[in-house]
């Protein structure tokens, strides 16, 4: 009896270790996914920065409609992510990794968010002028005043640092009445930094001005892309 025991026991081990190299083996083929890529940089839901913005203009210019580029992983980004995994046999899992980035012809870095470059100053400086110029203004509104600034500075036409265009001559209303001295609120400051990582209402607008308060001739003669609350916003 005993040894009948003993040789079932081995017939059940010799089963057992089969299996597990079975399923070792079976699982070294699986397709992963870029979220199991081993240290990996990915662009998901909540994600957000220069580097989104570029995945939604890669995606929005080969058809897979991603939404506004603003910088900001949403449900739209998802949607068109998994459209472009699906069509491009790729895991369909809504997760920009190493080899759907590749396949979109780009490189992830871990250190390329669009404020990496910007100080505490700078944000606090950002904030004081949306929160002088916009505060009452729909949050959408505030960001946009945010990245007007950005486009400035990222403008020839205008100096290359946010204090130097914030305190350009006669720039901004906010400067010349003593309003930019204002403390700004929570709500500047999450507009600056979500400005600074990339989200720009205005698509590259330099320009923006109340209408039932602008006198400046040159300033209406200015091509109106979009209007936001009470500004409207030209390049």
């Amino acid at each position: 009896m005993e040894r009948i025991k003993r040789q079932a026991l081995m017939r059940a081990l010799c089963v057992a270790a089969v299996l597990a190299v079975a399923v070792t083996a079976a699982v070294a083929f699986l397709p992963f996914s870029d979220a199991q890529d081993q240290d990996a940089v990915v662009l998901k839901v909540g994600s957000s920065g220069s580097q989104v913005r570029t995945l939604q203009t890669k995606l929005n210019n080969w058809g897979y409609n991603a939404g506004t580029v603003d910088g900001i992983f949403g449900s739209n980004t998802l949607a068109a992510v998994k459209r472009f995994q699906a069509k491009n046999g790729l895991t369909v899992d809504g997760i920009v990794g190493a080899k759907t980035a590749a396949a979109l012809g780009m490189t992830l870095s871990s250190s390329s968010s669009s404020n990496s470059s910007y100080s505490s100053s700078d944000i606090y400086l950002l904030a004081k002028c949306i929160y002088a110029e916009a505060r009452g203004e729909p949050y959408i509104g505030q960001v946009a005043i945010g990245a007007v600034v950005l486009n400035r500075v990222e403008s020839s036409s205008f100096p290359n640092t946010i204090a130097g265009v914030i305190y350009q001559p006669y720039a901004f209303t906010a400067v010349s009445d003593g309003q930019i001295n204002l403390e700004p609120d929570d709500t500047a400051y999450k507009a600056a930094r979500d400005a600074m990582n990339g989200w720009d209402p205005t698509n590259g607008c330099l320009y923006y001005y109340n209408p039932a308060t602008a006198t400046s001739a040159w300033i209406w003669s200015r091509p109106v892309m979009l209007s936001i609350g009470n500004h409207n916003f030209a390049k």
